[in-house]
């Protein structure tokens, strides 16, 4: 019987490509890999009569190895925008990759060639800052927000003619959009106008759910707060996050939004480590929600944060306690978030992102041009890749390949894959430190 599991179509041979010499080839045909989680992945092959490679997998089938996280490196170069790149993501069987840039481009790739399958502009007159796929449209529907501040709708028809227009606009910069799971009509957009956007395709109208306004030890002289990012829960979309120039990442719930704008305006809870609240200096520029519920924040001047449900400050985090770390209904020790430290967030708008299957570990770009990779577990960090000659803002995980999607300010978008015969060394944080002082804090000599 020939079986090609669909997670693997049309990236099947580059896979096979990339994994082969970390297989052991037996007398049966077969090719095995084994994970350091013990996993297993059979191979039954090779292809014949037009039947692709068999895969059996046993165990778990979604964690992803760590040997395989310490053998990325870059496989290909995409170069074609004329601008910085700001924004990556994949179509559902991660095929095609999106990509946005300052040239106001939008452009779908095969990566696993390196070419351009199709181009178009967006209709954004500014950077275009985020792009991507509605799930279930035949990757033929497409929405982009851009530093103009419109929220666009991108259909591809027939004969490579793609039809573009504005959804809404916010005053001043859109950044981020974020798309219900499984849902090929609704998505919601933020902007540095502190509005929150909610979109239903079906009849191309956008409501203002509301303005995210600062709490009251604020409000005097930031009374809006400038959102940067916007995050669903998969595990319960009614539930998403956002977050913006001040030191909270609130959670809202739909479900108590009215349609009239002039509700919703509480969040159902709010996330701040216990030493971050009042301060004036930090924001977050990134959000992201786990297939557990977890929420993750990228602070500026900041490290990045992993907040479990239970570690909710409430509606309002003017009546919670900063300088206690203890449950005050047990007097026990209140378990604290875990952090994520080395890279430097302070000079553009980063994301932050899940890689793996099972959410296993963290990423992130930095102020120094590098890739960072850290175990979600235990925040150990793992790697530290060259990934732009300045800053990486954007990285993305392929949601079937162990392959990552990276850009920055750089013209161009880096494929990583673990394609490195050695596993890496282990990261050595006062070298990566040194090295970032060396590069951006050291008087020029004239």
């Amino acid at each position: 019987m020939c079986i090609n599991p669909s997670p693997l179509q049309g990236i099947s041979r580059s896979f096979m490509h990339w994994i082969s010499p970390y297989f052991k080839q037996n007398s049966t045909n077969t090719m095995t890999f084994d994970t350091v989680n013990n996993n297993m992945m059979t191979v039954i092959g090779p292809p014949q009569n037009g039947c692709g490679w068999r895969i059996r997998w046993s165990r778990n089938y979604g964690c992803l190895s760590g040997n395989l996280v310490l053998r990325l490196g870059i496989h290909r170069t995409l170069d074609k925008h004329r601008g910085c790149v700001n924004t990556v993501s994949f179509n559902a069987d991660g095929s095609i990759l999106v990509s946005g840039s300052d040239d106001r481009m939008i452009m779908l790739w095969d990566w696993e060639l390196g070419l351009v399958k199709q181009s178009f502009h967006s209709g954004h007159m500014n950077n275009v800052f985020q792009a991507k796929f509605m799930p279930y449209t035949d990757d033929r529907t497409m929405v982009t927000c851009a530093a103009d501040g419109e929220v666009r709708l991108a259909q591809l028809k027939d004969g490579r003619h793609v039809a573009t227009k504005a959804l809404a606009r916010h005053e001043g910069r859109a950044h981020k959009i974020a798309i219900e799971p499984g849902s090929p009509h609704i998505l919601y957009s933020c902007g540095e106008d502190g509005l929150v956007h909610h979109f239903d395709l079906r009849t191309q109208t956008a409501t203002k759910l509301f303005k995210c306004k600062a709490f009251k030890d604020k409000s005097d002289y930031m009374p809006i707060v400038h959102l940067h990012s916007i995050a669903i829960d998969p595990m319960n979309p009614h539930r998403f996050a956002v977050a913006g120039s001040d030191e909270y990442a609130r959670v809202y719930d739909i479900r108590k939004c009215r349609w009239d704008g002039k509700a919703c305006g509480d969040p159902a809870d709010c996330f701040c480590p216990s030493h971050l609240i009042g301060d004036e200096q930090v924001g977050i520029t990134g959000l992201a929600f786990s297939n557990q519920s977890e929420l993750l924040a990228s602070y500026t001047i900041e490290r990045i944060y992993l907040f479990s449900k239970d570690q909710g400050l409430g509606a309002d985090p003017d009546s919670a306690t900063p300088t206690s770390a203890e449950d005050p209904n047990t007097g026990n020790e209140q378990q604290q978030q875990q952090v994520y430290t080395g890279h430097r967030n302070c000079a553009t708008v980063k994301g932050v992102s899940f890689f793996g299957p099972n959410c296993e570990y963290v990423t992130s770009g930095s102020d120094c041009g590098r890739v960072f990779i850290w175990k979600k577990a235990d925040g150990e960090l793992l790697r530290v890749m060259e990934g732009d000659k300045h800053v990486v803002n954007c990285i993305e995980s392929n949601p079937f390949a162990t392959m990552l999607a990276s850009c920055g300010i750089e013209k161009d978008i880096k494929i990583w894959i673990p394609n490195s015969k050695e596993p890496a060394s282990p990261v050595n944080i006062d070298e990566v430190c040194t090295s970032f002082l060396l590069r951006f804090c050291m008087p020029t000599v004239s």
